[in-house]
């Protein structure tokens, strides 16, 4: 039930794709997608319910249908913000709900930092805080709990340079070989989502757009994802009031816990889910039924 898409240009390179999906006179509800990089996809759509739910979906730059694919040229957390402020001003849509997965939950926390008054609530899940602690534990601390995964990560670089695996990575994926680049991006992909459910499974991944979310990834965590460390928690209090639902898995390895439970220690209005037996995808059963029940709780609930 998409009654709207196209490419809104956001700069001279890049060209965002969206879909507005849902019911047009619907209670407005931007998706913001995780990566950076991944782009939205078909399934994200059946989180929503369409009689009541007026959805806006978008690729972030670099990601997905956005144009140009994969591209690194002013591509950093401030023109993403940026770039959501405009659609909405395209779409003029006055307030909506925001809802963000992994790193979608940061850039939609940071959004509601620089613009408060857009936003009516927040659905967040698998919380990053988009800090250098977080980025070292994906890179190293993970092989406690997926060291097979890690061993494929990693198996490819020498010894003397598996001390920063990020910069290995971020070199390599921008280097002139495609066959190279897609085997790094296809193992890269494979790392991380073979560490997003609880039961550990290889996932290989190819193509473009695995190309597109491992060098986009790799040039955020190589510049700390643009965001001043503890930046998020320091600001917090610019939204606290405003009602968030944060869903985290109990056994979400790449976005552990510890993060959710301190994003809710900081936002007065907000109600943390931790789903028991729930790891970092959203879409796992016991994932996808809680963001579907916050959705239309919060959004029902608030927009009374």
């Amino acid at each position: 039930m998409t009654f709207n898409k196209g490419h809104l240009k956001v700069s001279n390179i890049h060209k965002i794709y969206y879909e507005e999906f849902g019911n047009p006179n619907g209670i407005p509800v931007l998706f913001l997608h995780g990566g950076p990089g991944a782009g939205f996809s078909s399934f994200h759509r059946k989180l929503f319910n369409v009689k009541t739910h007026k959805v806006i979906f978008f690729d972030q730059r670099g990601a997905g249908r956005s144009l140009p694919l994969a591209e690194l040229r002013d591509n950093n957390t401030n023109e993403l913000i940026k770039d959501i402020e405009k659609l909405r001003k395209y779409l003029e849509i006055d307030e909506w709900f925001i809802f963000g997965g992994s790193w979608g939950s940061t850039l939609a926390i940071l959004y509601g930092i620089e613009y408060p008054n857009r936003c009516l609530g927040f659905i967040l899940r698998g919380i990053f805080l988009g800090t250098k602690k977080e980025i070292d534990w994906f890179l190293y601390g993970m092989k406690s709990f997926f060291p097979e995964a890690h061993n494929n990560f990693t198996r490819k670089i020498s010894l003397e340079e598996k001390n920063d695996i990020l910069k290995w990575y971020y070199k390599n994926l921008n280097q002139s070989n495609l066959e190279i680049v897609h085997d790094l991006a296809s193992k890269w992909n494979s790392y991380e989502s073979s560490c997003s459910t609880l039961k550990y499974v290889e996932r290989k991944m190819s193509g473009e757009q695995s190309l597109a979310i491992a060098r986009i990834e790799a040039h955020y965590f190589v510049n700390n994802c643009f965001i001043k460390d503890g930046f998020i928690l320091n600001n917090i209090n610019k939204i606290s009031k405003i009602p968030c639902d944060i869903i985290q898995g109990r056994h979400d390895i790449i976005c552990p816990p510890i993060n959710a439970y301190k994003l809710s220690k900081n936002w007065l209005a907000s109600n943390l889910r931790i789903v028991e037996e729930g790891s970092h995808s959203g879409f796992e059963d016991c994932m996808f039924k809680q963001i579907q029940e916050s959705l239309n709780y919060i959004i029902i609930d608030t927009s009374r």
